[in-house]
């Protein structure tokens, strides 16, 4: 791996490499790009095969909440934490204190969250240590589980992708075929059920299926059939990578919306997505809801504000789908010029702002 070239490309500011002997810490800080803000991303712990898939793990995601924050319209930047280790045998009150120190030394240019692999009770514990840290108890005037407030956003999200791909935002007898129930999709559900449409529901967990067929009045249908059901909107709200060279001609929907990260496999499958006329809701953008709501605590968290920042990912959804009408883009390129447009015109306005300040220093 040629690492500085790699930075080089994609314009990473700063990678820490943290090491603690005493704690058995192994972990990775990236910085992308601060130009918005401090640089907010969680701290995901796995049991990474080799030490170059943990380093780009880590890459890959700071960039990828750079985009996230920015399309937001959030002043913040991004980043990530990755902890080589097994989430299930390796946690120590140690090893996220060493953390913190690492985070605290930082000085506010990062600030950490929890992510795959780590829990509130993680970040409390790296709060011993450092302030720059979000998700943590309510007791400390945290914002909770973030899962509600993700899922509400998503459907915010699907009703502005209802507005453009079938003409109205209404969802009373449209049709959602939703894939994963986990926390945020069965929040989702329970949010589009109040709102009228009809369910057809997959996941490997036979509980929350039973749950959905009798609270919400769900089909059930198995997780290979799901990408070939006949409905409106398809919301992937399980794993990443559900748009491939398999699923993306089986697809009989107007429209694909969910939670789920990293949905396209390939870039080449948001095209062919445009190709067939399914309109997609770029995944970082529509599920940002988590990340706003975070993103509040730095305000000193209130939850009515919060909401109603969420709320925006509507009118988010609704630009994008501009943006991608008038330049004839297929919407995840879209999703990504007007991240890139925000961020590279703050970048010129303190561009600006420093060559005026150095001017007067002179004269």
């Amino acid at each position: 791996m040629q690492l500085f070239q790699y930075l080089e490309k994609y314009d990473y500011e700063q990678v820490v490499f943290c090491q603690d002997e005493a704690s058995g810490l192994k972990a990775i800080i990236v910085i992308h790009d601060t130009t918005l803000g401090p640089a907010l991303g969680g701290c995901r712990m796995w049991t990474y095969a080799n030490e170059e898939d943990a380093i780009m793990d880590a890459l890959r995601l700071a960039r990828g909440m750079t985009y996230k924050a920015a399309a937001a319209g959030l002043n913040l930047g991004g980043g990530k934490t990755v902890v080589i280790g097994n989430p299930k045998t390796d946690k120590s009150e140690a090893l996220f204190r060493a953390l913190g120190r690492f985070i605290q030394s930082l000085n506010g240019r990062y600030i950490t969250a929890e992510d795959v692999g780590t829990n509130v009770h993680d970040m409390d514990t790296i709060h011993m240590e450092t302030n720059y840290v979000t998700g943590i108890s309510q007791a400390y005037g945290s914002s909770g589980n973030p899962s509600p407030v993700t899922a509400f956003g998503v459907f915010r999200g699907i009703q502005a992708t209802a507005k453009e791909a079938l003409g109205t935002d209404d969802l009373a007898g449209k049709t959602v075929a939703i894939q994963g129930l986990g926390s945020v999709g069965y929040s989702l559900a329970e949010h589009l059920h109040a709102a009228g449409a009809r369910l057809i529901v997959t996941d490997i967990n036979q509980d929350a299926l039973k749950r959905a067929q009798m609270e919400l009045g769900a089909r059930v249908v198995s997780p290979a059939e799901i990408f070939e059901v006949e409905c409106d909107i398809f919301s992937p709200c399980a794993l990443g990578a559900v748009i491939n060279d398999d699923t993306v001609e089986r697809l009989r929907c107007a429209a694909v919306a969910g939670s789920a990260n990293n949905q396209l496999a390939e870039e080449r499958h948001g095209d062919r997505l445009h190709e067939r006329g399914i309109l997609y809701a770029p995944d970082y953008v529509i599920n940002a809801g988590g990340l706003i709501n975070v993103a509040d605590e730095l305000e000193g968290y209130n939850a009515e504000r919060a909401k109603k920042k969420v709320e925006q990912i509507y009118n988010i959804m609704t630009e994008i789908y501009n943006i991608a009408k008038r330049e004839n883009l297929p919407t995840y390129r879209a999703a990504d010029r007007m991240a890139e447009t925000r961020i590279e015109q703050m970048r010129k306005v303190r561009s600006t702002f420093v060559q005026g300040a150095k001017s007067a220093l002179n004269r």
